[in-house]
């Protein structure tokens, strides 16, 4: 449907499948809304933003402005109030008031149908007051004076032009020709679909230890318990852990992949399933149910929430490869095919064949779902959701959204962008993104523009500075500076980011060079690390990351990303931003050159900034310092230094 006075291009609007599906946001949430509105002639036009409840009852309506002058770019915003389903439109409209002013102020000083246009102004101050009886005392002196006859058109005119009456139906317009567009669904999740600070650690290498014969004794639940206070002290909310099924014996993996391994060798987790059972089991090396149920009840102790690996693929032991073997594919010699992404061979595990029986696997995968549901996991991180159609994820989604709408999926998808989309659009709460391989000024504003305004309706980033499987080449030098500024860029530029245990001992090794693996990878082996040592001797960066999550969980603006902007920098090497949420304003100003000190001259778009004026006083969250900035502020930060100043991350005294 076209409206009376027609608008096109709506933002946020997201189409899916053949529908559109609902904007992502959470409760307290501002989205901009954004439009083309124009119409015939040259009379003015007016338009709402209109928010709904599930039941397309009206909730909240605001005034949409021009971005600029002419442009026809009409935006505005609505305040997402709860958790569930809302939809908004854009009621489009006639606005008499802005056409009488525009003509009277041209008309009535040339003397051109002054007394008409008196007469067509008292009209409309009678037609508003009629809508609006509390402006009694505004408008009703506005009506007398247009009618009298004994004052001047411009006498009269002045007295019904003043700021406040032209503030008054700013805001509160008379409209005539309403129409409003279809409806737009938002959804307002769970918090932590947006906002989260995760931690990687694999539980048996929590608490394993060297034997006396040198062989290394696997950590359990109970030993990975211990480590839960040290994880929760440093700030995260998610403690991820990969699969703690069963893990399969035939064409085990071992050390760095390699396709001999010794009997000691633990095997990949992701090689789900063996004689004690598949996904629904627990791993007998890490313990029973009752000490995995313990170990999550701990973790809620703690402040923490259990994320579980979803890997949707089995070992050639898993029950299913006998129970079920049309879930996979048989090649022409009868043999089943193994997971292959080339060079890559994943000979220990057996990818799902979704063509062969959906249904069966749509229904075992709930029944999975449903079980690590019920025993308190309420998060799930998806092992290569890619490589599974699109529509069942849709499916899957769908089902477990309407049982617990509480439950959070994060999409581990480093693929094509078309495909990462589009598990967002499926019902994917979160993603991993390219982050992990921005570097550059231009690369990591490019991206985080695109994710934080371009793509933000319906894929919400989640930054990993790195994982088990990727080891990106700018912490292969090791330096402890490159650690703590990707780890700044990451909890300042997204409202989640995720780090895997071992970055904060600026774990380094490369498995190859120009590889992106680690030597002596965890997927292979278990770890011994020593974290009371690394602490002791102060070898962590630790201290730096508890810092950075408690500024995160202190200032609302950090937890939001729709309102990230860049500012300008004279010098490549450091990137400024500014992210503003209400009368909370933080300024980051990052060194991304970790070997050498840089300074610049960084220009604050003090529009964007929401600031009146060109001075104004800072804290630097990080050290406490104080500053007087201003709208062209000059800085130096020296990763060179004992203390190592990496980043200011600065709050505005407003």
């Amino acid at each position: 449907m076209i409206n009376r006075i027609p608008v096109t291009d709506i933002s946020p609007v997201v189409f899916f499948g053949g529908d559109f599906v609902p904007v992502k946001a959470i409760a307290g949430e501002v989205i901009p809304v954004s439009a083309t509105i124009f119409r015939e002639g040259h009379d003015a036009l007016g338009a709402d933003v209109v928010l709904y409840d599930s039941a397309k009852k009206e909730i909240a309506r605001s005034v949409m402005r021009e971005k600029w002058h002419g442009g026809d770019v009409y935006e505005g915003s609505v305040t997402i109030p709860a958790r569930g389903d809302f939809t908004f439109a854009i009621d489009s409209y006639d606005h008499p008031f802005a056409t009488w002013l525009h003509d009277a102020e041209i008309k009535i000083p040339a003397d051109i149908d002054a007394e008409l246009m008196c007469t067509i102004g008292k009209k409309i101050f009678e037609e508003k007051l009629s809508q609006d009886p509390s402006a009694k005392a505004l408008l009703s002196p506005a009506i007398k004076a247009l009618g009298d006859s004994t004052l001047s058109a411009m006498n009269r005119f002045s007295q019904t032009s003043t700021e406040e009456i032209r503030a008054y139906f700013t805001a509160n317009p008379l409209c005539r020709l309403i129409t409003s567009t279809e409806h737009f669904p938002i959804r307002a999740d769970h918090e932590r679909a947006l906002v989260g600070s995760w931690y990687e650690f694999f539980p048996r290498s929590e608490g394993a230890k060297v034997g006396a014969d040198g062989t290394i004794i696997s950590g359990t639940f109970k030993t990975a318990e211990l480590r839960l206070p040290a994880v929760a002290a440093m700030g995260f909310d998610i403690l991820y852990l990969p699969p703690v099924h069963p893990i399969g014996t035939n064409f085990r993996k071992g050390k760095n992949n390699s396709l001999t391994p010794s009997a000691t060798d633990p095997g990949v987790p992701w090689a789900i399933g063996n004689k004690e059972g598949g996904h629904d089991a627990i791993n007998p090396e890490l313990g029973t149910l009752a000490d995995f149920e313990s170990f999550v009840k701990a973790a809620k102790k703690n402040g923490l929430e259990i994320a579980m690996d979803f890997a949707l693929q089995a070992s050639p032991d898993h029950p299913w490869v006998k129970e079920h073997p049309e879930f996979f594919t048989t090649r022409p010699d009868g043999s089943i095919a193994y997971a292959e992404n080339p060079p890559k061979k994943y000979q220990d595990i057996y990818p799902i064949n979704f063509d062969n029986d959906y249904d069966a696997i749509l229904k075992e995968s709930l029944r999975i779902l449903r079980f690590w549901i019920s025993q308190g996991i309420s998060i799930f991180r998806v092992d290569n959701p890619h490589t599974k159609p699109v529509h069942f994820w849709a499916d899957v989604m769908k089902t477990i959204r309407l049982e617990h709408p509480d439950v959070i999926f994060l999409a581990e998808a480093f693929t094509k962008p078309a495909m990462m989309h589009a598990l967002g659009k499926a019902g994917f709460h979160q993603s991993y993104t390219y982050f992990t391989w921005r570097t550059s000024k231009q690369e990591l504003t490019e991206y985080a523009t695109e994710v934080s305004q371009q793509t933000s309706a319906f894929f919400r980033p989640n930054f990993w500075v790195n994982t088990p499987d990727i080891l990106p080449f700018h912490l292969q030098s090791g330096n402890p500076a490159i650690f703590a500024i990707r780890a700044a860029l990451a909890t300042t530029l997204s409202p989640s980011w995720g780090m895997y245990a071992g970055y904060e001992l600026y774990e380094h090794r490369r498995f190859k060079e120009g590889g992106e693996e680690y030597i002596d990878s965890e997927k292979y082996e278990i770890k011994v690390r020593d974290w009371e040592g690394a602490t002791k001797k102060k070898l962590t960066l630790a201290p730096f990351i508890t810092q950075l999550n408690a500024i995160r969980k202190k200032n609302v603006a950090l937890q939001r990303l729709r309102n990230l902007r860049f500012h300008a920098t004279e010098n490549d090497a450091i990137l400024a931003y500014s992210k503003r949420e209400g009368d909370n304003l933080i300024l980051v100003v990052i060194n991304l050159d970790p070997t050498f000190a840089q300074e610049t001259v960084v220009h604050w778009n003090m529009t964007e900034l929401g600031l009146q004026r060109d001075n104004f006083a800072v804290t630097d969250l990080i050290d406490g310092a104080k500053y007087d900035w201003s709208a062209h502020t000059y800085v130096r930060l020296d990763p060179t230094r004992l203390s190592g100043k990496v980043v200011h991350i600065a709050q505005v005294k407003l």
